[in-house]
């Protein structure tokens, strides 16, 4: 199971405190604490942050199992990662630990934010909060609506291709399946994509003028303790990197 981007899954608990909070509270966790390791690769720095955000997760509604659900792929990424420096890097194997620390403690306030926020929250919320424009935001909720249609025509596509006998089991044959059925499926995304924006435009949603929203998003006092918590992570993590020796600016 996987995460699905039209909202939460059943495994996340959506009435946790962080849970609730606005989505770009969220987000801005996820920007402070990208920040605060960005600016020193160390082993203590990353795995403070690591460990408060793990800490953390209980009042986020993810649990230890849909975590590894959704953050499989990039504990793997980490890992290779990490190797990869501790085998090439000069500082070996010290490096490659901060680096693999370093991705999991950014990637998991993302895998947050993506298991507990609904697309549509993202997008009211980037709107109204953040004051994006509502153009580049409404044409991206529409773009994330349509990976799953995507991702079903993407198996159509294939089940297609076998009842015509093409596809065979060699490699050579699974390549050339695969090429062939990303090559349907742009032209198939291309189209969709040009019906979805001159439907777009038909309904007014291209105009200049200031438009209205159904779904009000506005900041409460639990997104205030949500930030600040992630505050409180990116500084802690850093205290505890310059009390160590190890904090080091990246830039000098």
């Amino acid at each position: 199971m996987t995460t699905t981007i039209d909202g939460p899954a059943p495994d996340v608990d959506t009435g946790a405190f962080a849970a609730r909070a606005n989505p770009v509270a969220k987000l801005a966790v996820g920007l402070v604490v990208a920040v605060a390791l960005i600016l020193s690769l160390d082993v203590v720095t990353a795995g403070t942050a690591l460990v408060l955000e793990l800490l953390a997760l209980p009042w986020c509604g993810v649990g230890p199992r849909a975590l590894w659900r959704r953050g499989r792929l990039l504990l793997l990424t980490a890992a290779a990662a990490g190797l990869g420096t501790a085998l090439f890097g000069v500082s070996g194997a010290v490096a490659g630990a901060a680096v693999a620390l370093r991705i999991l403690a950014v990637a998991v306030p993302g895998v947050v934010l993506v298991a507990t926020t609904d697309a549509t929250d993202l997008a009211d919320a980037l709107a109204q909060v953040a004051r994006l424009p509502h153009r580049f935001v409404l044409a991206a909720l529409a773009a994330t609506r349509l990976l799953g249609v995507l991702a079903d025509e993407w198996a159509v596509l294939g089940l297609a291709r076998r009842a015509r006998g093409l596809g065979d089991g060699a490699p050579v044959g699974r390549l050339r399946d695969h090429l062939g059925r990303l090559l349907a499926l742009l032209v198939l995304a291309v189209r969709r994509a040009t019906t979805t924006a001159t439907a777009m435009e038909a309904r007014g949603f291209g105009a200049g003028t200031r438009r209205t929203w159904a779904r009000p998003s506005r900041l409460h006092g639990r997104d205030a303790v949500v930030v600040g918590y992630g505050l409180l992570v990116a500084a802690a993590a850093t205290a505890a990197g310059v009390a160590a020796g190890t904090w080091q600016l990246v830039l000098t």
